[in-house]
Parts: C-alpha cells; structure tokens; sequence
C-alpha cells in the first residue's frame, strides 16, 4: 500500500500527441512519440502501443501520461515521459484518453 502523499507526488497529466514515427531501434516494437502538455511543454516518450494502434491516428489524440519520471534512454532516444495505458487480454496497451476534449496539461486526480 502506498500513502495518499505518496500518490500526490506522481504528476499524471493530458496532452495531444504532435507526432509518432516508427521507433525501429526499441527492442520491442514501439513508437516514438512527441507530446504537447501545455503549460509543462512538449514531451517525447517511447511508447509500446503498435498492436492497436498507427502511427497516422495517434497525432491528435490525447493521452495520459507521467511526465515526473526522470528521462529514460531507450536505444539512442531520450524518453522524458510514460503514455499509460491498459493491458487487453493479448497483452497489448491501449491507451487511456479523457472522453472529452481537455486543455494540455490539466492534471488526472
């Protein structure tokens, strides 16, 4: 279990995707992602999400994500946040997204 300050510390945000390309050095088949979260400015993240998903249709979408993790090097990419999503029955992430537009960067509380 993990304390109610615990949890405040993880800033989990929105922001709409500006761009995926195909991540072809990941171990994993992944995406590279860069993401606009408003007031905390724009954001890249590598993001294992190519089952469900193309790169055309993400670019626009809005996302949730951890933008208070240190930056991570994934192959020669610098992933700054984690897009979150769920695990589906395959093991495959979809993505989580509020149902109605927001503004970037609102916090998920």
């Amino acid at each position: 279990m993990i304390s109610w300050s615990d949890f405040e510390k993880i800033e989990i945000r929105v922001g709409t995707v500006l761009s995926a390309q195909a991540f072809p050095k990941a171990k994993k088949p992944a995406y590279q992602l860069t993401i606009d979260f408003g007031i905390l400015g724009i954001k890249k993240s590598s993001a294992q999400i190519t089952a469900h998903y193309q790169t055309a249709s993400l670019v626009g979408k809005q996302v949730i994500a951890v933008v208070n993790f240190p930056p991570k090097q994934i192959a020669q990419f610098m992933s700054d946040c984690l897009v979150l999503g769920v695990y589906d029955d395959s093991n495959e992430v979809v993505l989580l997204s509020p149902d109605h537009p927001v503004t970037n960067g609102c916090k998920i509380g």
